[in-house]
């Protein structure tokens, strides 16, 4: 019997709503299902002359053919970023955010899975920019803002993070003291938008949120631990061209395999009278800023300042 790869496809991902898989996780699963019809299949292949390759013929097949699948049943959806994972659900992308944010919002221990909430992607986040762009990273919580301009008055103005590249960490030290003397080029100050999940449903909102709270900074970021849907990271990459707001995939389970999907666009000067508005409204920033005023009086940034993860050196 000829295997019907797209059939098996379809009720594997139907028989497990909402778990994610990737192709290669497919393929395992029909290699182990199916023997008989993945061994004719084999068999009547002139190029596939071993196991090895009969599964990587499979992972091929699955993920070239489900970008057609995916118009005619639109319950089989799509993770962007890599790995690509597939599953099935019937929620719209809007339901999808909200059942992402009502989990991390329950109380631990009653949704029975491990709980993600945006809190826990920061210090992954920090460990990812210190081990790719050796960025000392420092979170900012609105909670620590003074509010006098009212409930709404301060809306989108603050960055979930922060950070600030030492641009001089390997030079020698006399250009180190003459570039902090006689310019302001001793460092590049990042800022980052941080979400559990971008789909086509809030990827406009979340985009213009860090468009909003990252205008002072050289380089602007919205990250996620999710993207969801085949038309999103198109949606950020229109929206990058206008705006310049970069985009990391954040890797929750190894953050040194995140990637910046969509790198940004630099600014030359940095906003001092939003950094201004900022260090005069929220503490966090306020401290941030005379970290930043310490590195170039002092020439050193002390890892404990910072958000930076313990290593094992």
């Amino acid at each position: 019997m000829a295997l019907n790869l797209v059939k098996a496809v379809i009720g594997y991902l139907k028989d497990r709503p909402e778990e994610k898989f990737t192709a290669r996780q497919i393929a395992d699963w029909v290699f182990i299902t199916f023997p008989a019809e993945c061994q004719a299949k084999k068999d009547s292949s002139q190029t596939l002359e071993t196991d090895a390759d009969l599964m990587q013929q499979i992972v091929r097949e699955i993920s070239s053919q489900m970008p057609r699948l995916q118009k005619k049943q639109m319950e089989l959806k799509t993770t962007e970023g890599r790995p690509r994972k597939y599953y099935y659900s019937e929620k719209s992308d809007s339901a999808e955010v909200a059942a992402v944010e009502s989990e991390a919002a329950a109380p631990s221990g009653t949704t029975g899975q491990p709980k993600l909430d945006e809190q826990a992607l920061y210090p992954l986040l920090s460990r990812y920019l210190w081990e790719e762009f050796s960025l000392y990273a420092k979170r900012i919580d609105e909670k620590r803002s003074s509010n006098k301009r009212g409930p709404n008055g301060n809306h989108w103005l603050y960055p979930d993070m922060v950070g600030m590249e030492d641009l001089g960490a390997d030079w020698h030290r006399e250009v180190r003291d003459c570039v902090n003397a006689y310019s302001d080029k001793r460092t590049k100050l990042w800022s980052f938008e941080a979400k559990l999940l971008i789909n086509r449903s809030n990827v406009r909102e979340c985009f213009f949120q860090a468009v909003s709270n990252s205008s002072w900074a050289n380089f602007g970021y919205l990250v996620a631990a999710e993207v969801g849907g085949q038309d999103t990271l198109k949606e950020l990459r229109m929206l990058f061209a206008a705006h310049g707001i970069g985009f990391i995939k954040l890797d929750v389970e190894n953050p040194a395999d995140s990637q910046v999907l969509i790198p940004a666009r630099e600014r030359d000067e940095i906003d001092w009278d939003m950094v201004n508005r900022l260090a005069t409204e929220n503490k966090d920033f306020l401290e941030y800023v005379k970290l930043v005023k310490q590195f170039y009086q002092t020439g050193e940034a002390r890892s404990a300042d910072w958000d930076v993860p313990e290593t094992d050196e």
